[in-house]
């Protein structure tokens, strides 16, 4: 299973609507989007994506009702951080903030993803825990914004940028 992450997309619909292109190109399984999406037609453009789309919120996601009608009318998963699942095997944690991880990331995850900084973060933590960030893809230069697909058979992490 290959999943997409997203984070910090901030409202900028044009580098959504090319979010949306490269997922879909990469025939992803599922997308996670890492926070602040800011408003609710970012939501809708996400609705052109092939995968289903789950996430957390972020500091910035403060327009919540619009935000939630709108992942409710796509059939959307999000919540309040941390998100953890188990897909393909694997136990994953979402946050924003990854201040958040305290007091939730433990040994058994095997992937731990997040946004907030604006920056990629690809390290290992204790022995098998994986801890990912694309980090930017709101900004307006491109070839600097960056989103990410993992492969969760393998934990191995790809960076595209646009």
């Amino acid at each position: 299973m290959r999943i997409g992450v997203v984070s910090d997309t901030h409202n900028n619909l044009k580098n959504v609507a090319k979010i949306v292109e490269l997922f879909n190109q990469a025939n992803v399984d599922r997308v996670v989007h890492t926070g602040d999406i800011t408003q609710a037609k970012t939501i809708d453009v996400f609705a052109h994506l092939k995968a289903p789309l789950f996430g957390v919120f972020g500091n910035n996601d403060q327009e919540r009702d619009s935000l939630e009608a709108a992942i409710s009318r796509h059939k959307f998963s999000f919540c309040e951080p941390p998100f953890t699942t188990n897909w393909a095997g694997r136990d994953l944690i979402v946050v924003h903030d990854p201040l958040e991880f305290e007091g939730h990331i433990d040994p058994q995850h095997d992937l731990a993803l997040h946004g907030h900084t604006h920056l990629h973060r690809l390290e290992s933590w204790g022995t098998k825990t994986t801890i990912f960030n694309p980090g930017e893809c709101a900004g307006h230069m491109v070839g600097y914004n960056a989103i990410g697909i993992v492969d969760l058979n393998s934990l191995d992490t790809e960076l595209l940028r646009f």
